[in-house]
């Protein structure tokens, strides 16, 4: 990874402080460095990736620990508006069923996301306005 960021012991921090937007930059590199890795269903790299196994090992590079389910992770994030996110905050969509799928804002409207089988890691726009953006705590 090109980032420059490198993981070394941290100073004790409270638990539901956001990420740094330093971390949360690494977080973007260390996505995109991923780019056209499979997808495998349960898959948590760092070759092969689903949606949250990729957000999950992204996010273990830069030392915060996510749980491997795209509801799960939303405990994990604070809510931000649409306005005010940034690179680096996860993307949930959601339907009537509840959240099916998370991924990475790099900026610019797009999403870092492992998407289904026989489509690999990838950078694209969203598909649908039924989304909610989380800061990682």
């Amino acid at each position: 990874m090109s980032a420059g960021y490198t993981l070394s012991p941290a100073a004790p921090r409270a638990s539901a402080a956001v990420i740094s937007a330093a971390k949360a930059d690494a977080a973007v590199e260390w996505a995109r460095s991923r780019k056209g890795s499979p997808y495998g269903y349960g898959a948590d790299g760092p070759n092969r990736f689903d949606c949250s196994g990729l957000t999950r090992w992204v996010y273990s590079r830069v030392g915060r620990s996510l749980p491997h389910s795209s509801s799960a992770q939303v405990s994990r994030t604070e809510r931000i508006r649409k306005e005010n996110r940034r690179r680096g905050d996860l993307v949930f969509f959601y339907s009537h069923g509840g959240i099916y799928h998370v991924a990475i804002y790099p900026g610019r409207g797009y999403i870092w996301h492992a998407s289904r089988p026989g489509t690999p890691v990838q950078r694209v726009k969203p598909w649908t306005s039924s989304l909610f953006y989380g800061r990682v705590k």
